[in-house]
């Protein structure tokens, strides 16, 4: 027994351990595989940006969802795998061309995007008042009763609210352009302050 544990201890220490560089291209290897072989249905990747760290999650479709850390990223990932598919991974390839664009918004480079969008996350109401978004500019503010009209249902405020709150892909799909009538910025997934900050960003506020 004595003799069998050295010759263990003499095998583990002569390997070396993995960085994380190697660990990484490990890792970009499974996915390139994965991809490559179709096995891939949702892939992901973090970035940091003035409102935090932002998962990005696209699909074979586009991209499907967009994160703040304050959701809980794991808490996210879990929801993807279970209302999306389980064949998730971390692939920041699928993912540069969001992610460079959402970068060049926060350098002032860019005022829309230009990216496939997968609205899967997102149905019935919900679906058409993230439909009416985008038709609120850069640097415009729309208050929920005006998006409730242009969706074709005035009374419905609360669920334009709802609406916003529950956007999966928000910064890219601008629920942070509606506003309260008042002019108070009101609630937003990423928390007031980031809200301000991309009003603000975009000369809105």
């Amino acid at each position: 027994m004595t003799t069998s544990n050295h010759r263990d201890d003499e095998l583990f220490a002569n390997l070396s351990p993995i960085g994380d560089t190697e660990l990484q291209a490990l890792r970009d290897r499974l996915a390139a595989r994965a991809e490559a072989a179709e096995l891939l249905d949702v892939a992901y990747r973090t970035i940091d940006t003035p409102v935090g760290t932002l998962l990005l999650a696209a699909t074979p479709l586009g991209l499907v969802r967009i994160a703040y850390d304050r959701e809980g990223l794991d808490t996210v990932l879990s929801s993807l795998a279970a209302k999306l598919s389980p064949r998730i991974l971390n692939s920041p390839k699928r993912l540069e061309t969001a992610a460079r664009q959402i970068e060049e918004y926060f350098a002032r480079r860019r005022d829309q995007f230009d990216l496939p969008l997968d609205f899967s996350l997102s149905t019935g109401f919900r679906r058409l008042v993230l439909d009416a978004l985008p038709d609120i500019g850069y640097g415009h503010t729309a208050s929920y009763g005006a998006v409730a009209a242009a969706v074709g249902n005035p009374r419905a405020v609360r669920a334009v609210g709802t609406a916003c709150a529950t956007n999966p892909l928000p910064l890219v799909v601008p629920c942070h352009r509606v506003v309260r009538s008042s002019g108070v910025i009101g609630p937003y997934l990423g928390g007031p302050d980031a809200k301000k900050l991309l009003l603000n960003l975009e000369g809105a506020a």
